[in-house]
Order: C-alpha cells, then sequence, then structure tokens
C-alpha cells in the first residue's frame, strides 16, 4: 500500500491545513456570505411583517434535517482526514463516502423544498425574503455541489491501491467541506428562525 505524500515543511502551526490559497478562498466565500446575510437582516428590519410572514412559509423541519445532515456529513470528513492519518483507506474511503452521501441528501431535500416552493407559485421574484432565500441557497447550493465533486474526485483517487494520497489536497476539501457546513449554519437560524 503506498504512503500518503506528506510534506513536512506545511505540518507546521502556520500553515492552515490544505494550504494558504483555500483559506483565503473561505474568508472570501464566509465575506460574501456574511453581506448578504447582514443585507438580510437590514432589509427585514425596513418591512418586519413582510419577512415574518414569508419566514412561516418555510418548513423548519425540512431546514433541522438539512443542518443535521450537513453536521454528519462534516462529523465523518473530520473522521476521513483521521483515517488517512493513520494510512487506514478502507476507513477513510468509507467515512469518505458516508460524507459524500450527507451532502447528496441534502441536495435531494433542498431540491423537494424548492419544487414546492415552485409549485406553490414562490419565486425569486415574489418579494424581498424570497430573493434573498433562493440566492443565498442557490449560491449554498452551488458550494455543495462543487464540494460533491471535490470529495469524489478524492474518493476515486482513494480507491486506487497504487495513487499516493496527497494530504495537502486532501485537507483543501476537507475545509471547503466544513465552510459549506458553517455557510449552512448561518444561514438556517438567519432565514428559518430569526426574522
Amino acid at each position: 500500500m503506498k504512503e500518503l505524500n506528506t510534506n513536512p515543511d506545511l505540518n507546521n502551526f502556520w500553515y492552515p491545513p490544505g494550504g494558504i490559497l483555500v483559506w483565503m478562498l473561505i474568508f472570501l466565500e464566509l465575506a460574501t456570505f456574511g453581506m448578504g446575510i447582514i443585507a438580510l437582516i437590514y432589509c427585514s428590519k425596513e418591512d418586519p411583517a413582510l419577512f415574518h410572514t414569508s419566514r412561516l412559509s418555510l418548513n423548519k423541519t425540512f431546514g433541522a434535517i438539512n443542518t443535521a445532515l450537513l453536521l454528519t456529513s462534516g462529523y465523518f470528513m473530520a473522521s476521513t482526514i483521521n483515517e488517512l492519518r493513520r494510512n487506514n483507506r478502507a476507513k477513510a474511503s468509507f467515512y469518505l463516502q458516508l460524507t459524500m452521501l450527507g451532502g447528496l441528501l441534502f441536495m435531494v431535500l433542498k431540491g423537494v423544498e424548492y419544487s414546492q416552493k415552485l409549485n406553490a407559485g414562490i419565486s425569486i421574484n415574489t418579494n424581498l425574503f424570497y430573493t434573498f432565500y433562493w440566492m443565498l441557497t442557490a449560491f449554498h447550493g452551488v458550494h455543495v455541489a462543487v464540494g460533491l465533486v471535490m470529495l469524489a474526485v478524492s474518493w476515486l483517487r482513494l480507491r486506487k491501491k497504487d495513487a499516493v494520497i496527497d494530504m495537502e489536497h486532501m485537507e483543501a476539501g476537507a475545509a471547503f467541506w466544513h465552510m459549506c457546513d458553517l455557510i449552512w449554519l448561518l444561514l438556517f437560524p438567519a432565514l428559518y428562525l430569526v426574522l
């Protein structure tokens, strides 16, 4: 079995897991979503009745299940990295599959929620609350889809017994995936619970 490709220069306190570039991307994405959430909260103060009524039409159960799916998926992603550090590719592969399953189920449930909204005639143009809802959740969905592609590529490489696994790439994928978790943890209360 091939060993992991770990660069000892990168294993120090000052170099974040996955590399500095992925963390720059993460901070930019968090800032983008943060500005969107701040704008949502600001606009909700301008028309609180509209935002409150619109929020009540969201399915909190779907939102809570999606939160549990992403958090569980994030746990399995962390377990994947831990098993890779122990050079246990079989367990890492299994945990990575569970990570992707959580992400796929999140996307399926979000698709069901979108379908229900569209069938009820609720679109991005319905009102300002739903403009925020569609834009923020769809942009997050794009991030989850990109994360799933990254994880699938890593999983395919992990399945090849003769392939060298680059921990920096695996940790970059894990960091990106955890960013998706964190963004949803901000979006769920802002959209479904607070306003």
